[in-house]
């Protein structure tokens, strides 16, 4: 399964795909730059940002890209990482993309994610990937 994803300079996110086992694309940095346009299905991985309810939670790369409607049509789910320091803010961001584009939340993870959360991930995306081909049959 595809995984897209935005990280920050801080590169928590991105570290965090990193240790997973499934192909990944990082959104840009800047939003001044394009976007990819996705012509598969894909779990988008997002980081939370802004600090109280009305703020940005979904950072404005992941708004831009998913503009784009064809990124839309093809996302299945969501991840979110977060810091669980943000109490009710955790992973506000996942919650409010999965809600927007009628998808679930398949995975909150801490920061990096511990080696737990990474074994949890991967086997549910196997499990993901293998009903996919079961359905597209």
């Amino acid at each position: 399964m595809l995984l897209v994803y935005y990280s920050s300079s801080s590169e928590y996110t991105h570290r965090f795909v990193g240790k997973l086992r499934h192909p990944s694309l990082r959104l840009p940095l800047l939003t001044r730059h394009e976007m990819p346009r996705i012509d598969e299905p894909f779990v988008l991985v997002t980081p939370t940002y802004g600090a109280g309810p009305n703020r940005g939670a979904v950072p404005k790369q992941v708004v831009k890209f998913l503009n784009i409607e064809a990124n839309r049509r093809h996302l299945v789910g969501v991840i979110g990482a977060g810091n669980t320091n943000f109490g009710e803010e955790y992973c506000r961001a996942a919650r409010k993309v999965a809600a927007k584009c009628q998808v679930p939340v398949l995975y909150r993870v801490e920061l990096l994610g511990t080696p737990d959360d990474v074994e949890a991930v991967n086997q549910g995306l196997d499990k993901l990937c293998a009903s996919s081909l079961k359905t597209a049959m």
